[in-house]
């Protein structure tokens, strides 16, 4: 043991991480149960991480940040709680049958070869500092009020910027101390969502379980989950942070609101419970004002892409409408936008349902059908206020659409959503509501459909081949591979083992001119109007994520999943 901590002391002396007369210090310090290495880390001469971090990098092991990535259930159940704890180790990960295992110290090999044979199967280590150990023993094995209260010590400053706060400054952090518990967990989770970049949670009462899931840049994934008995007072909680659900109503849909500081940072969520066979299901979706994307470039465009979405937003009047599914990035879009043309020449109005971001310079109309105020109410009075630009959230029936119309055709430029699969499909579609072809034809300017693919990681992506099955999806000939830097995903901290990290558009832009327009007057079909886009120019959904797939921005995986349908 002895001679283990001499070495650590010559290796973190030689790192230039302490000095003789520090080592003299802590030695005159000792007591019985403690080491010299302890003091150290006690008296803040060196950190504990730089220990773990310095033992690593002389074992030549990996480093893992444990708190920054979330491992999923099988992984845990790898190993069981008692030998994770006798141990002090904690699974990781799990490939070609070798499971990999954080350690605290790679120099106690016979802790490592005891593992080893108790668990009868090879295991690859990686090395975390023993605080993060202890952090995740209890927060994969340990109670819910075990990890609370350590959670609750490490993100003692998160809560108190939690708040937790509404508008009008009331504190909801308070309560009995029988909820204390209940407060730290709820305020917890809403804590991991925004640090790992969740645009949703999703609480699921299952039989014997209560699931737990964020959706990270599209995809679901699984946190871990909280003891059964304790669904009813986490659905309870939040319901209360909304100031307007009942929690005695359990047989009805609710929905409400929660206006919270995450990290200092103001952050929307939008709260919605249903009833099913084994208790309410709460979904939340997380609006950052902080994070909203403002600028084109980071929207996903490319160039000439954007050089001629650029184009249309300098057009004085006309309709320019933005398609595709729910949560294909319309709305930030649409924000992006209005971002892009707010000048103070200009009066811009929207009407939203509801509004999620507020932005400054721009007067923004929340629809509120339960006192009258409609989409048509409100675009007809916003008309008298003689604006130049309007933004209508969707166009969902002809009143709408015919307003619309009238305020493009009379020096308004105009923009909203429709909810198609691509762009030409948007003429059909509002033709199917009402709207009478020639007024289609001299008022939508242009139509953009678009969808979101994940970004490959940039700290580990690295260069990779197309087989032959993906070069086939995509369409892709030899020749457009000379200067192609194809990436594959890998995985890593900072990405969460996911080789992904973030999201950005694929866009097909459908510039209508005289011809189209001519088209669209004498009601040609849609697969008439799409064949005439692509004479035009316009590049398809799959093929704009065949560009980015080629400049190693995404992977064929990504594009190929996202644009199914668009074989054309």
């Amino acid at each position: 043991m002895q001679r283990n901590e001499d070495y650590v002391l010559s290796v973190l002396e030689d790192a230039g991480l302490i000095t003789d007369s520090q080592i003299a210090d802590a030695r005159s310090r000792l007591n019985g149960s403690t080491s010299v290495v302890d003091v150290l880390v006690h008296n803040g001469s060196v950190a504990e991480v730089d220990v773990s971090r310095t033992l690593a990098a002389q074992a030549h092991m990996d480093w893992v940040d444990l708190s920054a990535r979330v491992i999923p259930p099988e992984i845990i159940k790898q190993v069981r709680a008692e030998e994770a704890r006798r141990f002090k180790v904690i699974p990781v990960g799990l490939s070609d049958g070798i499971l990999t295992v954080a350690v605290s110290d790679p120099l106690d090999i016979d802790t490592i070869d005891s593992l080893s044979f108790l668990l009868q199967r090879e295991i690859d280590l990686v090395c975390s500092s023993p605080e993060k150990i202890r952090e995740a023993l209890i927060k994969y094995y340990g109670t819910a009020d075990e990890a609370s209260d350590v959670l609750a010590a490490r993100l003692g400053d998160d809560l108190r910027d939690l708040g937790i706060e509404t508008l009008d400054g009331n504190d909801l952090s308070g309560g009995d101390e029988t909820d204390a518990p209940i407060i730290r967990l709820v305020s917890m989770l809403l804590i991991e969502a925004h640090r790992l970049g969740a645009s949703d949670i999703h609480l699921e009462p299952l039989e014997k379980k209560f699931r737990v899931r964020f959706r990270i840049d599209g995809v679901l994934q699984e946190m871990q989950a909280p003891p059964k008995r304790l669904q009813s007072a986490i659905v309870s909680r939040l319901k209360i942070m909304t100031g307007s659900m009942s929690i005695a109503e359990k047989r009805l849909p609710q929905d409400g609101r929660i206006q919270v500081k995450i990290l200092r940072k103001p952050v929307d969520l939008r709260v919605s419970t249903i009833p099913t066979n084994h208790g309410e299901s709460v979904v939340m979706r997380l609006l950052d004002k902080s994070s909203l994307v403002l600028g084109l470039p980071e929207l996903g465009f490319l160039s000439d892409d954007q050089e001629t979405f650029e184009r249309l937003l300098r057009l004085p009047d006309g309709i320019l409408l933005v398609t595709g599914p729910t949560g294909s990035g319309k709305t930030s879009t649409l924000y992006a936008c209005l971002h892009y043309i707010n000048k103070p020449d200009r009066k811009i109005i929207t009407v939203e349902e509801p509004v999620e971001y507020q932005m400054t310079g721009i007067n923004q109309v929340q629809v509120n059908a339960e006192i009258g105020m409609t989409f048509p109410t409100a675009l007809r009075s916003i008309l008298r206020q003689a604006p130049n630009i309007i933004m209508i959230g969707e166009i969902r029936d002809l009143e709408t659409a015919a307003i619309a119309t009238n305020a493009s055709l009379t020096g308004h430029l105009v923009f909203s959503t429709l909810h198609t699969n691509d762009a030409p499909s948007a003429v059909a579609r509002l033709v199917d509501i009402g709207m009478q072809p020639f007024l289609v034809a001299s008022s939508v300017r242009a139509i953009m459909a678009q969808r979101l693919v994940r970004r490959l990681c940039l700290h580990c992506k690295k260069p990779g081949q197309l087989s032959q099955t993906d070069l086939r999806a995509l369409r892709i000939e030899a020749s457009q591979l000379g200067e192609a830097q194809v990436m594959v995903p890998v995985g890593c901290e900072r990405c969460r083992q996911t080789g992904y990290r973030g999201r950005m558009g694929i866009f097909e832009i459908f510039v209508i001119d005289d011809d189209v327009r001519h088209m669209i007057n004498n009601r040609q079909s849609t697969l008439m109007l799409r064949m005439k886009a692509r004479e035009l120019g316009m590049r398809t959904l799959r093929e704009d994520g065949v560009r980015k797939v080629l400049a190693g921005i995404t992977s064929a995986e990504e594009v190929i999943s996202i644009t199914v349908g668009d074989a054309n």
